[in-house]
């Protein structure tokens, strides 16, 4: 026996270092079996693998006919049948594989519509939740409340602005007073004209007859005043002097 005292041996170190190289690899997530579109991927490739075997069965039929004849020419006769019942056999087996590959094709096509109908449905879904979201959001009351304080303030706003459009009178007054006051007048002025005598009564207004005799003179007033004018005059010049 070779016993290795000094440790181990190169195949052996060796192969310790191949499998301690070797990392360990993260296995892929593989889809559920039972996740749709891996189940129509998976029909994809089947009836793609179906398709394969009815083209190689095709060419093996044309191969056989071409043998029965090959066959006939040499009258081969027991040889061209052994070829037909080849034949047949391949033709079997190719209406099988066309069944089949219509299940399978019915299959892939009942499920992607499902799978639509499931994707409307959850999206239906969604949108309904998030209509719920936004009316528990927005009550009805809350907008009732909030167009009535929106009324409020354009309500009051219009006023505001009547009142800064009004014009500013520094000379206003009351409008029936001033009413009052040429109410008043006017019955002045009426009550004027009504005392006005009519042509009739001014024709019999007694007025004062003209003399006849001869006015008294002035002459002998106007001399004395004109002489006593001097005399005051000489006195002031005497009292100057």
């Amino acid at each position: 026996m070779n016993f290795n005292i000094f440790g181990k041996s190169k195949s052996t170190q060796s192969s310790t270092k191949t499998s301690s190289s070797r990392a360990p690899t993260q296995r892929r997530a593989q889809p559920k079996p039972d996740d749709p579109a891996s189940s129509v991927v998976k029909l994809k490739e089947n009836i793609a693998q179906q398709e394969k075997q009815l083209a190689r069965l095709d060419k093996q039929i044309a191969q056989c006919v071409q043998d029965a004849k090959d066959k006939m020419a040499k009258k081969d006769k027991r040889g061209a049948m052994f070829s037909l019942k080849r034949k047949k056999m391949y033709e079997k087996q190719i209406e099988k594989i066309e069944n089949t590959r219509m299940t399978l094709e019915t299959q892939m096509i009942t499920l992607e519509s499902a799978v639509q109908n499931q994707q409307t449905i959850q999206a239906m879904s969604d949108a309904n939740n998030a209509l719920t979201k936004i009316r528990q959001t927005n009550d009805a009351e809350k907008v009732d409340d909030l167009m009535d304080k929106i009324q409020d303030e354009m309500n009051q706003a219009d006023e505001i602005s009547e009142a800064i459009a009004q014009p500013i009178d520094p000379y206003a007054y009351d409008d029936d007073e001033l009413l009052d006051e040429l109410n008043q007048l006017e019955e002045d002025d009426l009550e004027a004209e009504l005392l006005k005598p009519t042509p009739a009564e001014k024709s019999n207004v007694s007025l004062p007859s003209v003399p006849d005799s001869k006015l008294p003179e002035v002459a002998a007033t106007v001399d004395e005043e004109e002489a006593a004018l001097k005399a005051l005059e000489a006195e002031m010049e005497a009292l100057a002097g």
